[in-house]
């Protein structure tokens, strides 16, 4: 089986890559992509010392949710099989660690999420999934 990993932050770029990602999909008779809502954690020592692990995740669940909705639809109505997941980290090495764990053969990503930091001329997580990933990655404008 062809898995193609698309990270899904409900930005129009990602969801542009999932435009991109199933089109390649179509070129595979058994293709699966996979998409990955990869939030960063949380890191205020403070919020984490005063809620409850489930707590947080419930919330990483529910913003993932989120983010995945529109993505989730336009797979559906592509007809393509797909699975979804939501693992917080730092994002980059995160996609990376889940296409390893995944044996996804490809990833395809936008270039720019909804960061509030934005790289120069492309964005830092993308930047940083080309340089640790050892798959081809694909990135759509």
């Amino acid at each position: 089986m062809f898995k193609i990993l698309v990270p899904v932050d409900g930005s129009e770029s990602a969801l542009r890559a999932l435009k991109t990602a199933i089109a390649m999909a179509g070129q595979h008779d058994e293709a699966e992509l996979h998409l990955l809502n990869a939030p960063p954690p949380i890191l205020s020592g403070h919020a984490k010392m005063f809620l409850d692990k489930q707590v947080v995740q419930d919330y990483y669940n529910e913003e993932g949710e989120k983010a995945l909705a529109d993505a989730r639809k336009a797979a559906e109505n592509a007809g393509v099989r797909f699975v979804t997941a939501i693992k917080a980290g730092q994002s980059a090495q995160t996609i990376v660690d889940y296409a390893h764990a995944h044996q996804c053969a490809h990833i395809v990503m936008g270039t720019r999420g909804l960061s509030a930091l934005p790289g120069i001329l492309l964005g830092s997580v993308a930047n940083k999934v080309i340089h640790l990933a050892d798959v081809p990655v694909t990135l759509v404008k």
